[in-house]
């Protein structure tokens, strides 16, 4: 077992990582950091914590899971490098891609495992996805448009939507979008981005419109608060072939709203989610095949005993952080950036 402790009792860690360290996954959850009072009550015998450096000082977990808000990501993680902790970060890595550089140095020195929560690799409609390309059923890709709306017209009052630096859609959203084009496709040639804050009283953006340019493909990635109607969620044109899905994978709405899991490493969903593919015979259904997030610490835990390589890779991470520090130069100088 691998003794772990998580930093923070928030939505991240209630619904997208501590369901998944458990012994049948190869993790003994040992201690929790939080100011939330139903923390203690979490897990009999758990060790609470009240300050989250207290955690990395005295705990003797060797992996911590960094689930704090977005700001709080780079002191906290080069803290429990210091302490000599394997770490999963969540999702933003950093705010700043000198900070995940400056990490993955410290990772490296301390010859430590850092890996970054990148779970949407695991959606059922981006597995399929991967496979058609990787099988060349779509052909030569040439436009994909990736979209993760939601219906939010009202802001509501949480930390993720305050007038801070590392608030906002796009280090919210924006890094499951990236994440997965550049491992589609790898990093791009220029970057162009429109990010606006579109809701009244908005403080922060909640609204993003990111446009990869490859030399042979454009990619754009975007989201909107406004999407009361089922969504688009992938629309890829390929030379012989396309590819449409609608909705979001179920396995967030399965573990937020406590169906549980039945089997750790498979959520149950009540029916196989159909997605559309259509080439020159026509459009024909296309079956998804089930998602599990559980695959990323299934394979977090095989790389931790140096039989596997890490789920997300610190290059991969930082080049995520890139893109998005590329965006918000981009939306500010109302200009195409160039990747390097």
């Amino acid at each position: 077992m691998i003794k772990t402790a998580v930093i923070g009792f928030g939505l991240s860690a209630k619904v997208f990582h501590l369901p998944f360290l458990t012994p049948e996954l190869g993790f003994e959850l040992c201690a929790l950091s939080s100011s939330q009072p139903e923390a203690s009550s979490y897990r009999p015998g758990l060790k609470l914590y009240a300050d989250a450096q207290q955690l990395i000082d005295q705990t003797g977990a060797e992996l911590v899971v960094i689930t704090s808000p977005n700001q709080s990501h780079y002191q906290l993680a080069k803290a429990a490098l210091l302490a000599g902790k394997h770490l999963v970060v969540e999702k933003p890595f950093t705010l700043r891609v000198s900070e995940a550089e400056a990490l993955v140095e410290l990772a490296a020195q301390k010859g430590l495992q850092l890996c970054v929560y990148h779970n949407r690799r695991f959606d059922d409609d981006f597995l399929a996805l991967q496979q058609l390309i990787a099988e060349g059923k779509l052909g030569a890709v040439r436009l994909m448009q990736s979209r993760f709306d939601r219906f939010r017209p009202q802001v509501q009052q949480r930390w993720r939507e305050r007038a801070e630096f590392g608030s906002g859609i796009l280090f919210d959203l924006g890094p499951h979008l990236i994440d997965q084009a550049l491992l589609l496709f790898g990093v791009p040639e220029a970057v162009t981005a429109r990010c606006r804050i579109l809701r009244e009283a908005g403080q922060t953006i909640d609204y993003f419109q990111l446009q990869l340019h490859y030399a042979d493909k454009e990619v754009c990635v975007s989201s909107s608060p406004f999407a009361a109607a089922t969504p688009l969620r992938f629309e890829v044109q390929g030379c012989q072939a396309s590819f449409r899905s609608y909705g979001l994978d179920p396995q967030e709405e399965i573990l937020r709203f406590g169906q549980g899991l039945r089997d750790p490493r498979w959520p149950v969903r009540e029916q196989q989610r159909q997605a559309e593919f259509a080439d020159a015979t026509g459009s024909h259904s296309l079956a998804l095949p089930q998602g599990s997030y559980a695959g990323f610490y299934q394979q977090l835990a095989l790389a931790l005993s140096g039989k596997a390589a890490l789920p997300v890779t610190v290059q991969q991470a930082v080049q995520c952080v890139k893109a998005i520090e590329l965006a918000l130069q981009s939306a500010a100088q109302q200009k195409t950036v160039a990747w390097n």
